[in-house]
């Protein structure tokens, strides 16, 4: 499948991938958003940040590229970046469907930017804009934010289609969210069609704030499956000056930003093979990549450990934050 081949890549920051869920649209939720972006928030305004970002973070051996159907005009920048740079072909493609993007460019707009379909005709719909847009270059097709009473975990109709998918090469996947994340990423490793199992990949949240999936993706992990973890910096809230004092007198000592520091403790973990960075700027960017680098000491990772939060009071702190 070709999304294994990030499995050959060597380099320091080949397990850092890039995630285009903030410069995608003009609004989102993470925080100090609305300095990070250019005044015009125009379509080419950001599909210009986008090339910047891109061109940037494959500078710096990142190989793992995301977006999703919902991320605004995610896919269409990354497929015209990469018609742009033809002799790019090491980079490993993901998108997410199951979302529609509803805020018609306007940051502005009253929330939800994004309404949730996980049935099978938002399956086909979506599968067609995606494949219009990125074609082959597409290596991984993730189901966007299960959760345990998501249909997509039951509806067979929709597995045998995935399962089709799988078989022309795309690798399937899927994303998770909510304080119930552990519970959805167990019935995923349940799904199979023609006892095969179904899902090779699962995306979560997890950070120095919210743990509580890392038992069920090392269960993922032993399973076989690839694990990539977003929001490494809940959204912001890990980041300068945002950042809770533990992990900013961490960072001093260290020598570099908090969010390096919040995504070191991420990628140090056993079972995480992809940690995106959500960067909206160059400097986030490097920042972001410095990760690599950080070398945490026992002591720091028990100060660390003491940030989390109870799961429900992390999403309903996440459901909270505003839209920028």
């Amino acid at each position: 499948m070709p999304f294994s081949r990030l499995a050959t890549a060597t380099t320091p920051t080949a397990h850092i991938g890039f995630g285009l869920a903030a410069v995608g649209r003009p609004g989102y939720i993470t925080l100090g958003r609305e300095a990070d972006l250019p005044p015009s928030r125009s379509v080419e305004a950001l599909r210009e940040r986008t090339f910047e970002l891109l061109d940037a973070a494959y500078a710096s051996g990142v190989r793992y590229l995301d977006a999703a159907r919902s991320y605004g005009r995610s896919e269409e920048f990354l497929a015209d970046w990469l018609h742009a740079r033809p002799d790019i072909t090491d980079v490993v493609v993901g998108s997410k469907w199951g979302y529609t993007y509803t805020a018609a460019w306007n940051a502005d707009a009253p929330p939800p930017h994004e309404v949730k379909d996980h049935s099978l005709a938002a399956y086909a719909r979506q599968r067609a804009e995606s494949a219009e847009l990125l074609g082959e270059r597409l290596d991984l097709y993730q189901i966007h934010s299960v959760t345990p009473g998501s249909p997509a975990l039951t509806d067979k109709e929709l597995h045998a289609e995935l399962a089709a998918l799988a078989a022309g090469g795309v690798t399937v996947g899927l994303s998770v969210s909510g304080p119930e994340q552990a519970a959805a990423i167990r019935a995923a490793l349940e799904v199979t069609v023609d006892g095969e199992p179904l899902f090779r990949t699962v995306q979560a949240t997890y950070n120095a704030l919210e743990t509580s999936a890392g038992p069920a993706l090392a269960e993922a992990h032993d399973a076989g499956l690839t694990v990539l973890v977003k929001e490494g910096m809940a959204n912001g809230r890990l980041a300068d000056p945002h950042a809770p004092a533990p992990l900013r007198e961490i960072a001093e000592a260290t020598g570099f930003g908090s969010d390096a520091v919040a995504l070191a403790l991420v990628l140090r973990q056993p079972w995480a093979g992809v940690v995106l960075s959500g960067a909206a700027t160059s400097v986030q960017l490097v920042s972001n990549l410095h990760a690599a680098a950080v070398d945490l000491d026992a002591e720091q990772l028990d100060r660390l450990a003491s940030l989390a939060e109870e799961p429900g009071a992390y999403w309903e702190r996440r459901g909270q934050l505003p839209w920028h």
